[in-house]
C-alpha cells in the first residue's frame, strides 16, 4: 500500500489505476486471513513428472475455495472496477447477476481451466496460447474480474509450492501451478530471470533471453530497453511481437512487488505498444 502511494506521489497521471489497485487489495486483505493452507502434492516426483509432460500441477478441485467469498468478492470487485471505469455497465450488470449465482464455481472452473496454455509436447512454441475458448461463457471483462477475485486462493496455494526447492525441476515458460503466462520477470542479484505468473505470483527461473511466448532465443531478435534509472527492463520478441517487463532487483532496495511493479511500469506499457509490441 505504501509503495503504491509513494508511485501515486511521483506520478499523479497514474493516480486512478493506483486508486483502483488499492481498493482491490484492501478486498484481498479481508479475505486472506480466511484462506486456509491447500493440500496438494508438490514433491519432487511430482514435479518431475509435471515437468516432463508439461502440464502444471494444480488442479481447480484443490483449490480451497470458500463459495460466499468468492461470490460476494466477485461483485465488490465489479463495484470497483465500474467505478474506474474499467467495467461497462452491461458487462457489471452481468458479471453482478454471475457473483450471485450458485453456479458459479462451475464458471470459475471454466475461467481457471482456459487459463492454462495449450500444452502440445514441445516445450515452447508458437502453439502456447492461452486456450480461449468461445463456448467457456468467460470473456475479457469476467476474466478479468475472475483473476482478481481468484487471487486470494492462488496466492495462497503459490505459497506452497514457492517454498519447494523442487521448483528448479520446471524448465516450461507458463507456471509449474496454474499453468498460466508470466506477465512480469524480476533479474535476481544473480543476474538470474524469475518469470512471474500473471495469475498466482508463482516465480520460477527461465532463460534470460529466451522470448516465454514464442520460444525465440536469438539475442539479435530481442529487443530491450528500460527506465533511465534501470529498474524495469523491457524484453520485446521481434518474433512473435510481444514483450514482457522486468523489475532489476541486482541493485534495488526493495524484492520486486508485482503489483506495485505492474502499476509502476505502466508507462513503459504504452511506450512498448507504440513500438508495435502488443
Amino acid at each position: 500500500m505504501l509503495e503504491l502511494r509513494s508511485i501515486r506521489e511521483q506520478h499523479p497521471e497514474l493516480s486512478d489505476a493506483i486508486d483502483m489497485h488499492i481498493e482491490v487489495l484492501e478486498l484481498h486483505r479481508r479475505v486472506q486471513g480466511r484462506v486456509p493452507l491447500p493440500w496438494f502434492e508438490s514433491n519432487a516426483e511430482v514435479v518431475s513428472r509435471h515437468q516432463a509432460s508439461a502440464q502444471p500441477i494444480l488442479r481447480f478441485e484443490d483449490i480451497p475455495l470458500e463459495p460466499t467469498d468468492l461470490r460476494l468478492l466477485v461483485r465488490q470487485i465489479a463495484d470497483v472496477l465500474r467505478r474506474h471505469g474499467a467495467l461497462e455497465e452491461g458487462e457489471y450488470q452481468r458479471i453482478q447477476t454471475i457473483g450471485r449465482d450458485m453456479n458459479l464455481l462451475d464458471v470459475a472452473a471454466r475461467w481457471y481451466r482456459r487459463g492454462a496454455v495449450r500444452h502440445g509436447g514441445a516445450a515452447m512454441g508458437a502453439g502456447h496460447q492461452p486456450a480461449a475458448d468461445a463456448a467457456s461463457g468467460v470473456d475479457d471483462a469476467l476474466e478479468q474480474v475472475l483473476g482478481l477475485a481468484m487471487r486470494p486462493w492462488l496466492l495462497r496455494c503459490a505459497e506452497v509450492l514457492q517454498q519447494r526447492s523442487e521448483l528448479a525441476i520446471w524448465t516450461h515458460p507458463y507456471c509449474p501451478m496454474c499453468g498460466a503466462e508470466p506477465d512480469l520477470a524480476v533479474i535476481t542479484p544473480a543476474a538470474e530471470r524469475h518469470l512471474i505468473c500473471s495469475r498466482c505470483m508463482l516465480r520460477w527461473k527461465f532463460e534470460p533471453l529466451t522470448c516465454p511466448y514464442c520460444g525465440n532465443g536469438e539475442r539479435a531478435r530481442i529487443t530491450s530497453f528500460a527506465t533511465p534509472d534501470g529498474q524495469y527492463r523491457v524484453y520485446a520478441c521481434d518474433v512473435c511481437h510481444r514483450y514482457l517487463k522486468a523489475y532489476d532487483g541486482r541493485h534495488a532496495a526493495r524484492p520486486v512487488m508485482p503489483v506495485v511493479d505492474n502499476v509502476a511500469t505502466l508507462p513503459l506499457d504504452a511506450y512498448a505498444m507504440q513500438r508495435g509490441y502488443s
